[in-house]
């Protein structure tokens, strides 16, 4: 609920494809499809090892990583609503690249599921040099929607982020603003 005087929180506008695409092809190695426990309102799919999906779903209560899986939207009432994380290194994006392939892939025998978009999650701190700002742009138009978390030193310390800065609240309102639309 917004506090007085505050503006409500809308949901980020697509940028990229909402659904799977006919015609692409499906990457020759992608993430496993797998019946997963529970029933949360967003999976965070990592991309490759180290991605950064179980912080990224321990920031709220009804998240939950899947541990470099797609949800089995066979078992699932409705399509299951996902995430992809990735590192913004070479290997990360490259990484983030492969598994938004897989999914706008899906008529062709990829996962099934609602992708809300892509989180960025820095590999370190400071400002992301040339080639990978430039990566990053390309791999990001695989995604409906793309968010990006900076560093957080804390983080390194700390395996449950209790109190998150200002501008990664901010993603996690954003995407719960997107949940409820």
């Amino acid at each position: 609920m917004p506090e007085v005087g505050e503006l409500p929180l809308s949901a980020p506008p697509a940028t990229g494809p909402t659904e799977p695409q006919p015609h692409v092809v499906p990457p020759r190695i992608g993430l496993p499809i797998r019946c997963l426990p529970g029933s949360p309102t967003l999976w965070c799919v990592g991309a490759h090892g180290g991605s950064g999906e179980s912080t990224l779903a321990s920031l709220h209560e009804h998240w939950s990583a899947t541990d470099h899986c797609w949800p089995d939207s066979r078992v699932e009432s409705s399509s299951p609503r996902c995430l992809v994380v990735a590192r913004t290194s070479h290997y990360g994006l490259m990484a983030a690249q492969q598994v938004l392939r897989q999914w706008a892939a899906a008529r062709g025998g990829g996962p099934m599921v609602q992708l809300l978009g892509l989180v960025l999650m820095a590999d370190a701190p400071g400002r992301l040099p040339t080639p990978l700002r430039d990566l990053a742009k390309v791999v990001s138009g695989g995604a409906p929607r793309v968010w990006s978390i900076p560093w957080v030193e804390a983080w390194r310390f700390d395996s449950a982020p209790r109190n998150s800065p200002g501008p990664i609240s901010l993603v996690v309102k954003q995407i719960n603003a997107l949940l409820e639309s």
